[in-house]
C-alpha cells in the first residue's frame, strides 16, 4: 500500500521507518528543505495548502494520514472528501480547540480540571473569581510544548497575561495538584478493533517532555483504557491516539488528546513487541493490529537543544539512540534515547537511567530517579 503523510518531521520519519517491514511506500507534503522524513520517503516540497500537492497525494496514495495537528482542519476535511484519510477530520477539529476538547471529555463523563471560555479581559477577570489562583490561561488553539499559555499566580497582572497571548480566544483552567502526569496510547481500526499500550509516566520541564517511563501492571490501566475507548468511539477514530492525564490518588483527569503518534510513546519502539508507529500504520491501512506486549522495563529520554556525545551514549548497553537529523537549537527536539532492561537487571537499568539523565543535563530528574 501507498501512504501519504501531511508533514515531514520526526514523526513522519518514524512512521516511514516502521512501515518498511510492512512493505508500505510513503510520500509526504512538507515545504522544509531539511525535512526529517526525506531520507525515508518521497517528498512533495510544497506548501501544505498547495492544491497541486494535494492532488498529487490524492492520485498517488491509498490512504492519507498526518503527523501533527496544527494544520487547518478545513484543508484536511477537503482531502477527506477526495481520499481515504485517517484520523478523521472531526478528531483533528476537536483536538485543535481546547474548549471543544474539554466539552467532549465532560459530555462523555470524563473528569477534567475546572475551566471557563475566555474571549476578553472582562471574561478573564470574572472567571478568575471562580477558578481562582494559581490557574493556567491557554490559547484555545496552536499551543504546544508549553507555548501559548501563561500561569496566573497570586501576583500576576491579568491585563498583562491577556496581552501576552495577544487577546485571542483562550480557556482558563484550574491548576491540578496532581501526583503525576500519565498518558495512554491506543490504536484503533475502522471496524472498532482497538489495542492499548501500557500507561506511561511523563515528566516535563519548561513545558517540554523530558522523560517517559513505561508502567507495567499499573492499577489505573483499565480506567485509562475505558476513557480512551469512549473517546475513540465518540470520534469514530482510526489510527493511534494519545490521551494525556493527571493522576490524583486513584482518580484520573483528562488533560488533552493528540490525534497522532505521540512523544510519550516513543519508548514502544524498543520496549514492546510492536511500536505505536507500526500499529498506527496497521490501523489506517486496515491491517490486523498487534497486541502490545511489554518486553522489559523501558524509559525514553528526550534530547532537547543539543545532542550528547555519541561515544558517551554507547557506554549504555541497554540504550538505543534515535536521532532525527535536525540542527541544534534551544528547545528543539533533536532525538530521543530509549533505555530498556533487556540486557540489564532492574538495578542496572535504574542506575543507567540516572547516569543518562545526568549526561543530557537533566540533573533534577536524575536526582528524582535516584531518590
Amino acid at each position: 500500500m501507498k501512504v501519504g503523510i501531511l508533514g515531514g518531521g520526526q514523526l513522519a520519519q518514524m512512521l516511514a521507518q516502521a512501515g518498511k517491514d510492512l512493505g508500505l511506500k510513503f510520500k509526504f507534503i512538507c515545504p522544509d528543505e531539511h525535512a526529517c522524513a526525506s531520507r525515508y520517503a518521497e517528498q512533495i516540497r510544497k506548501a501544505y495548502d498547495d492544491q497541486s500537492a494535494h492532488q498529487e497525494l490524492i492520485d498517488w496514495a491509498d490512504v492519507i494520514t498526518y503527523e501533527f495537528e496544527n494544520i487547518p482542519t478545513d484543508m484536511v476535511r477537503k482531502l477527506e472528501q477526495s481520499s481515504t484519510l485517517y484520523p478523521p477530520s472531526g478528531a483533528l477539529a476537536t483536538a485543535a480547540d481546547r474548549m471543544s476538547e474539554k466539552t467532549m471529555f465532560n459530555a462523555l463523563g470524563i473528569g477534567t480540571a475546572d475551566y471557563r471560555a475566555i474571549n476578553s479581559l472582562q471574561d478573564l477577570e470574572k472567571a478568575i473569581e471562580t477558578i481562582g489562583r494559581p490557574s493556567i490561561l491557554k490559547t484555545r488553539s496552536d499551543g504546544y510544548d508549553g507555548k501559548g499559555q501563561v500561569v496566573i499566580r497570586d501576583n500576576t497582572n491579568l491585563s498583562e497575561a491577556w496581552d501576552t497571548l495577544l487577546g485571542v480566544p483562550c480557556i482558563l483552567e484550574s491548576m491540578v495538584d496532581f501526583d503525576r502526569e500519565v498518558s495512554i496510547i491506543a490504536s484503533r481500526k475502522p471496524n472498532g478493533d482497538i489495542e492499548f499500550f501500557p500507561l506511561t509516566e511523563n515528566h516535563h520541564r519548561e513545558g517540554i517532555l523530558r522523560l517517559s517511563l513505561c508502567l507495567d501492571k499499573e492499577p489505573l490501566q483499565s480506567k485509562a483504557e475505558d476513557m480512551v475507548r469512549k473517546i475513540t468511539e465518540h470520534l469514530s477514530y482510526v489510527g493511534t491516539i494519545a490521551l494525556e492525564l493527571f493522576q490524583k490518588g486513584d482518580a484520573l483527569l483528562a488533560n488533552e488528546i493528540a490525534p497522532r503518534v505521540h512523544n510519550s510513546g516513543h519508548w514502544t519502539q524498543d520496549g514492546t513487541n510492536v511500536s505505536q508507529f507500526e500499529n498506527h500504520l496497521r490501523a489506517v491501512c486496515d491491517l490486523d493490529l498487534v497486541k502490545p506486549e511489554l518486553l522489559a522495563p523501558a524509559a525514553m529520554v528526550n534530547l532537547i537543544g543539543t545532542l550528547p556525545d555519541g561515544e558517551q551514549v554507547q557506554k549504555y548497553p541497554s540504550s538505543v539512540s534515535h536521532v532525527y537529523g535536525k540542527s541544534e537549537r534551544p528547545g528543539r527536539k533533536l532525538g530521543h534515547i530509549n533505555l530498556t532492561a533487556k540486557k540489564a537487571t532492574t538495578e542496572q537499568f535504574e542506575e543507567q537511567l540516572v547516569s543518562l539523565l545526568e549526561l543530557v543535563g537533566e540533573d533534577g530528574l536524575a536526582k528524582m530517579s535516584k531518590d
